[in-house]
């Protein structure tokens, strides 16, 4: 070998020694800093963050291993990669969905964190600004001790979490907001197009939840007229009143809630007056047991609803009386739950409460 080109190699065989004769670019072998994997769910978005693990090892890390106010790749051997399957927030700052090498410069009171379009390199070596995506700058925390860097979700919220770096005795937070509503109306249309858009539930379940998060109603009552033109049911009838009440439109609303209850069996009239019950509605619970005690008379749960009227109305012993012949049908997995109701009575105690 002549000595110009051992001149040319050397650089690069200084390095492969600095890594370690284990860590080969052939082949698959242990590494000292081992390959993990996060995930977190935000919503229906899985936030995945790839990377490897470097160990304290008894090293002066910040302001020694990792210098203050260079840019370093936030982990070890190839770059630390998070993936967004779709559009998020970044400390309140927009970065589209996509997969990002994540950087970090740290000083001793901010710390800097790079998303850069560029996620297939070795370290910050050939790290270029001009391919960041997004920067935010951070405050960075003391935190117990890590002998291996740790990457963890915290402070999860349904729209939010809060991605942790801890390595020595230094964490990095930064928080990672979706938005949620947006997400999942966009993940339905194309959801609805599969086999899911042939059943009734699909699309109940769809307008169900664009109704309890107050999300296009419109849209939503599209959905449940889907559902009722596969399948009609009381489920999308009582969804169908939900979603004309929200929007106004009252008298269509009591004509699709009459209509369900026309259909429903007794333990779907049963359940809809409980939930008039949680929701203060008395008059027309009481009303609603009665027309299922009229259309089911021997079922145990209509004479669970009779024992409530009778105990509105102060009558224990009947309630009593009512809640007894409930429990003598009833179901071996709902006994105890009907007997602890038939010895509220006999306390005198409201069941209605």
């Amino acid at each position: 070998m002549s000595k110009l080109r051992f001149l040319l190699l050397l650089p690069c065989v200084l390095w492969l020694a600095a890594i370690g004769s284990a860590q080969s670019t052939q082949l698959d072998l242990p590494r000292q800093s081992q390959r993990a994997q996060v995930t977190q769910r935000i919503g229906i978005t899985d936030i995945t963050i790839t990377y490897h693990r470097p160990l304290v090892n008894g090293r002066k890390v910040w302001g020694g291993l990792v210098p203050y106010g260079q840019v370093w790749r936030a982990g070890a051997n190839e770059n630390t990669i998070i993936t967004f399957p779709n559009a998020v927030m970044i400390e309140g700052k927009p970065l589209p969905a996509g997969t990002y090498g994540l950087h970090m410069i740290p000083t001793e009171d901010q710390w800097t964190v790079i998303f850069s379009k560029m996620h297939t390199a070795w370290g910050s070596f050939s790290y270029d600004q001009a391919e960041d995506a997004l920067r935010v700058n951070v405050k960075p925390q003391t935190a117990d001790f890590h002998n291996a860097l740790a990457y963890d979700f915290d402070q999860l919220q349904p729209d939010s979490a809060v991605v942790v770096m801890s390595w020595d005795k230094v964490a990095v937070p930064f928080k990672v907001s979706v938005n949620v509503n947006e997400v999942v109306e966009a993940s339905l249309h194309n959801q609805m197009r599969g086999l899911t858009q042939y059943t009734w539930d699909g699309w109940d379940d769809a307008a169900t939840y664009m109704v309890d998060n107050k999300m296009d109603l419109n849209e939503a009552l599209k959905y449940e007229d889907n559902s009722i033109g596969n399948e009609e049911r009381f489920e999308n009838l009582m969804t169908k009143s939900r979603i004309l009440d929200a929007l106004g439109k009252t008298s269509e609303a009591t004509a699709a809630r009459d209509k369900a209850l026309a259909i429903g069996n007794a333990q779907q009239l049963y359940g809809y007056g409980r939930q008039l019950q949680r929701e203060g509605r008395q008059k027309e619970a009481f009303a609603v047991f009665k027309s299922a005690a009229d259309k089911y008379p021997d079922n145990w749960l209509s004479h669970a609803g009779l024992a409530r009227i009778a105990c509105g109305a102060g009558n224990y012993p009947d309630a009593t009386k009512q809640m007894q012949l409930a429990l003598a049908s009833a179901p071996d997995n709902a006994k105890s739950g009907v007997e602890s109701l038939v010895k509220r009575l006999q306390a005198q105690q409201d069941i209605n409460k």
